[in-house]
Parts: structure tokens; C-alpha cells; sequence
């Protein structure tokens, strides 16, 4: 990997998030010159029914990778500079198709028809129940057990001026995995010479249904595979969190989090508070909850925000969703064999979904995620990456 050099501008900025400070790195002043972000697309091997999957490659002029598959639309790896100029790939992956249509922890896919848990897999809409498949007892999980990550996407790259990235689409059909209506659904994931990831995704229907999709990235920005995301400092832009019960169900409650270990509106070490006694963390295993996003964004508005001393890596998170499910690997249990032969144990990464709230069908108070023929649903989220 080449590493074009950019001056960096080291400094720490003030801003201002419904009273409490964040500090951040100043996003550096890169020397994009005028090379057009390169893909490249080869072959990532077949699936067990013998379907063609492509990895489409896209590097920016500073040298920064980013790997997506037809497979699942998944973000296979991410790779960005540190501090010393050295580059390391950020995500969890896999190094085989076989790989990652085994594994079960959704990395790197786009999760749906519905990301997050649905009560017991029972889903009414105009007067109709249906019945979704029971994949995280007693729930329903990610779409089932056939999601969105585990089917092979329609792809195509394309540029834009000096941007280039990759075009998905997937047709689910009326009954996939008990949901009604063929959603048309587009993925479009752009990188820019600003070192910036845009994911966008768009779907419309023929009939009454329920959409919830987001990446299911797992981050470690010391490198995958190199020990824990503990130390990883976390913001989170958000006054309140959705409370679950034993079976990681919201309650309906939003929760303040304030003089909680939940508390993230100033930067926290993820690992400080994660083994305190708090009957939420216990039912999590450590955190995997909702939070509350503060405002309600038409363009994409800061969510959050991590850092990682070592590498000196920052990685801001922009989105119009109204929620961010911050999981922290809990169930990982090094069985899963990653890149490298690396294996991802617990809190080997960080997920940061962004999101509709899990099990908003069953909670009126929730904002909803109904989507009808009239209608159009559209998600965008962007990783911004910069050096602290």
C-alpha cells in the first residue's frame, strides 16, 4: 500500500452537544490531488449453490481501502492511516465466502428486512399477523435466518466526479422470511478523497410491511484481531437509551443516562464501566442497547464518536437515523476465524448500528418503521474517519 502523505492538523476542537463538550481531532487537510477514487472488481469465489460473488475494491487518493462484497453487501475490510502513517484494516471479516455464509454474527452485512429483535417473531399490520422465523430465542433477529447478509446482491460500480463506490440491489420477495410485500431494496456505499464512507440505502414496497436495515460492521480501530476495543473511547450523542428485559426486548421506557454507566455524552473508555453491577449490562452481557438519538436529522447529524489512543484513529459517525445500537461483541467467542486466520473473542469490536428502534412495531411510542406502497424509505450513514 502506498501511503500519499497529507498534512495533518493535530489540535483539539470544542464542540458544543446539548451542553457537554466533546473534544476531536481536526479532520486533516488532505492533498486529494486529482486522482479519481480506483475500483477494482475480481472474483470472490461461489456460494455453496454456486452463485458468483465480486469483491469491488475502492482506494482513495490518500490511500485509504475500502472492500464491499456482492455477498451480503458486506463491508469485507476497511482499510485507513494511523498516527505513523501506517495502515490497518479496521473491521472483522472473513477470508472465504464458505466463511462467512457459516458464520453467524452477521459481520460486515446489511441486516433486514428488519435489523434488531422483533418480540417472539410475531408481526401484525392492517388487522394481519404474521410469523417470522425464530433465530435469537424467543425472538426474531436481523431478518431471520436467510437476511439480507446471507443473499447475493445485483452490484455495480460507478463514479461520481472523484467519487467511486459500488451500487447493490436486492429484490425481497412477498413471504421471504415471513414478511409481506417485495421490497425493492438499493445499498450505495461512496468513498470519498476526503476520507469519508457514505452508506445510503433506499426501498419501496407493493404492500404494507415494516423496513429496519443498517451495516453490521464490527470496528476495532487498532486493527482486527488486535486484542480489545476496551480502551476505545466512545461518544454518543444521546440523552436516553431504550431499556430491555431479560430477553433484550425494549420496555418501552426511554431511559435517561445520566449517573449511568450508559452515559457516553462525554467521551468514555467503552471497557470503564462496562462490569458494573447494573441489571442492564447484566442482561447484555456488557452493552448492547439503543440509544436515544438527540434532534431529529433530515441530513446526516453526529452520532457518535470513537477513538483510539494507540493508532491515533478517529471514526465519527453522521446519520438521519434516529437511533444507534452501540454492541460491544459480547457473543464473540473466538470461534469465528477471521481474516488472517485471526479469531475474534469477546469485545473484540464494536458495533455502532444506526438504526430504528428494535421492536418499534410493537411500541406506538417508537418512531415507526411501517413502510407502505406510497411510500419511499431512505437511510444515509457516514464514517468519517480523521488522526488525533
Amino acid at each position: 500500500m502506498i501511503f500519499r502523505k497529507s498534512i495533518m492538523v493535530i489540535c483539539l476542537l470544542g464542540i458544543s452537544h446539548g451542553g457537554a463538550t466533546v473534544f476531536a481531532a481536526e479532520r486533516p487537510v488532505l492533498r486529494p490531488g486529482k486522482r479519481l477514487v480506483s475500483i477494482q472488481k475480481e472474483s470472490f469465489g461461489k456460494t455453496v449453490s454456486g452463485e458468483d460473488v465480486y469483491k469491488f475494491i475502492l482506494t482513495n487518493s490518500n490511500g485509504m481501502e475500502v472492500s464491499i462484497l456482492s455477498y451480503g453487501a458486506i463491508v469485507s475490510s476497511m482499510k485507513v492511516p494511523g498516527k505513523t502513517g501506517k495502515f490497518d484494516d479496521v473491521v472483522l471479516g472473513c477470508d472465504s465466502v464458505s466463511q462467512y455464509e457459516k458464520q453467524t454474527a452477521h459481520i460486515g452485512g446489511i441486516v433486514g428486512r428488519y435489523a434488531n429483535r422483533i418480540a417472539k417473531g410475531k408481526l401484525t399490520i392492517g388487522g394481519k399477523t404474521y410469523s417470522l422465523p425464530i433465530n435469537n430465542s424467543p425472538n426474531h433477529l436481523h431478518g431471520g435466518i436467510i437476511g439480507f447478509d446471507k443473499v447475493v446482491w445485483d452490484a455495480k460500480e460507478f463514479r461520481s466526479g472523484s467519487l467511486g463506490g459500488v451500487t447493490l440491489s436486492y429484490l425481497s420477495k412477498d413471504g421471504e422470511e415471513g414478511y409481506p410485500g417485495n421490497l425493492s431494496i438499493t445499498v450505495t456505499y461512496t468513498l470519498s478523497n476526503a476520507n469519508e464512507f457514505d452508506m445510503e440505502c433506499r426501498a419501496k414496497t407493493d404492500k404494507e410491511t415494516v423496513v429496519n436495515v443498517t451495516n453490521h460492521s464490527y470496528y476495532n480501530l487498532a486493527g482486527a484481531g488486535n486484542g480489545t476495543i476496551l480502551n476505545h473511547e466512545l461518544y454518543i450523542n444521546a440523552d436516553a437509551y431504550t431499556p430491555i428485559d431479560e430477553f433484550c426486548i425494549p420496555t418501552g421506557e426511554f431511559r435517561s443516562v445520566a449517573n449511568t454507566p450508559f452515559d457516553f455524552k462525554n467521551p468514555m473508555a467503552i471497557g470503564s464501566r462496562i462490569n458494573a453491577s447494573d441489571t442492564q449490562l447484566i442482561i447484555g452481557k456488557g452493552y448492547d442497547h439503543n440509544y436515544v438519538l438527540n434532534g431529529k436529522a433530515k441530513e446526516p447529524a453526529l452520532a457518535a464518536r470513537l477513538y483510539d489512543r494507540s493508532s491515533g484513529r478517529v471514526m465519527e459517525i453522521l446519520t438521519t437515523e434516529p437511533g444507534i445500537q452501540l454492541y460491544t461483541g459480547n457473543w464473540l467467542d473466538s470461534t469465528i476465524v477471521g481474516k488472517s486466520n485471526k479469531r475474534y473473542d469477546k469485545h473484540f469490536a464494536v458495533c455502532l448500528e444506526t438504526e430504528h428502534f428494535p421492536d418499534s412495531p410493537h411500541h406506538p411510542t417508537f418512531p415507526t418503521t411501517t413502510l407502505k406502497p406510497n411510500e419511499s424509505y431512505s437511510t444515509k450513514t457516514i464514517l468519517r474517519f480523521s488522526i488525533q
